[in-house]
């Protein structure tokens, strides 16, 4: 058994695991009710909407992945979950400057997005992967 397993599992790692769950299950979410609706309306193309649902869907595999390695304590983890709150933000930003309901969602995101940086940047966080910053002896 690892150093890592034996000791307890910090808040902020499990928060992080937590935050990229979320949005894992946003995106799931997401491209199921893109799917239902490209299914039951009538839709000019109903190729890009079902292109468009499966895409989404899949793309809620990677925070779902980083969210179990998270957990799970796999220094793997920490590069998917860090590049998707990156591209979180970019969404987040387009969504605050609709003018519809998708203002609170991008609230949301943006909050999550850059609680989950902060989270996944800190050190007690890669302490818990076993990821050593530059200039830091091996222990």
């Amino acid at each position: 058994m690892s150093s890592t397993e034996q000791t307890p599992r910090p808040t902020r790692l499990a928060a992080a695991a937590a935050v990229a769950g979320i949005e894992a299950l946003g995106l799931l979410a997401g491209g199921v009710y893109m799917l239902v609706h490209a299914l039951t309306e009538k839709t000019g193309d109903l190729t890009g909407a079902l292109t468009g649902a499966v895409t989404l869907a899949a793309l809620g595999l990677i925070p779902l992945a980083a969210a179990r390695g998270l957990w799970l304590r796999r220094s793997w983890s920490r590069g998917p979950a860090v590049i998707t709150q990156i591209l979180a933000l970019p969404v987040a930003w387009q969504m605050l400057q609709a003018d519809s309901a998708m203002i609170p969602v991008g609230a949301v995101l943006a909050v999550l997005a850059v609680t989950g940086l902060v989270l996944l940047v800190n050190p007690a966080t890669t302490e818990a992967l076993g990821i050593r910053r530059p200039g830091q002896d091996t222990p």
